[in-house]
């Protein structure tokens, strides 16, 4: 008996067409969104990324009560478990892979894995819960993994000059300072600039010495 005719064609998946990497694309960079819990990761990665981001975005439960704080973003229903994923092109040669961190210190343990092999990092700072990011940058400075620091522009968060924000937050003169609005794609892509500017920056000053 001949079973062929009832046998299903074979289908084959991949990346949509709007996801595949440009033909022109010769480097790809590894930058990771770091910062305390609720001042924008997930935002910031969906609002630049030139592909459909990936999130791993929980609902937030009564379990992380007396576990994660809270205060300050009341509104906040949702949380990264493991991390956030986006792709933005600089040019037509570069591009940038993006993950975003998990802010609640129980998933810190994740950041490992997501430093290997990172070029460097946006510190996304709340000017309102300005201490969430101490451990962070702390963090970061341990690994070596260079930084610059994005103050994410909250409609109620308090405006300090960039000097106090650099006191306060104890960071030497060389690394940047900017503020942006994680919701829209041309202030985040302008703090993702100012990363590699940075990044070029210290790479000339190695070979220099």
């Amino acid at each position: 008996m001949d079973f062929r005719s009832s046998e299903q064609p074979v289908r084959t998946t991949g990346p949509r067409s709007e996801d595949a990497l440009p033909e022109t694309a010769a480097a790809a960079v590894k930058v990771v969104i770091v910062g305390g819990f609720g001042v924008g990761k997930t935002t910031l990665v969906g609002s630049v990324s030139e592909i459909r981001p990936l999130t791993t975005e929980e609902t937030m439960t009564q379990a992380g009560v007396g576990i994660d704080d809270t205060s300050g973003i009341g509104g906040k229903k949702a949380t990264t478990v493991a991390m956030d994923f986006g792709r933005i092109s600089v040019n037509e040669e570069l591009v940038l892979y993006l993950f975003g961190t998990p802010g609640q210190e129980r998933f810190w343990f994740l950041w490992r894995g997501l430093f290997e092999g990172a070029l460097g990092a946006v510190v996304l700072v709340d000017t309102r819960r300005l201490e969430v990011s101490f451990d962070v940058i702390g963090r970061l400075e341990e690994r070596s993994v260079p930084f610059v620091v994005a103050v994410n522009s909250f409609p109620d968060a308090p405006d300090h000059p960039v000097e106090e924000l650099r006191g306060a937050l104890d960071l030497p003169e060389s690394v940047p300072i900017v503020t942006c609005d994680a919701r829209q794609r041309s202030s985040s892509r302008d703090v993702l600039m100012t990363l590699m500017r940075y990044l070029q920056g210290l790479a000339a000053e190695q070979q220099a010495s």
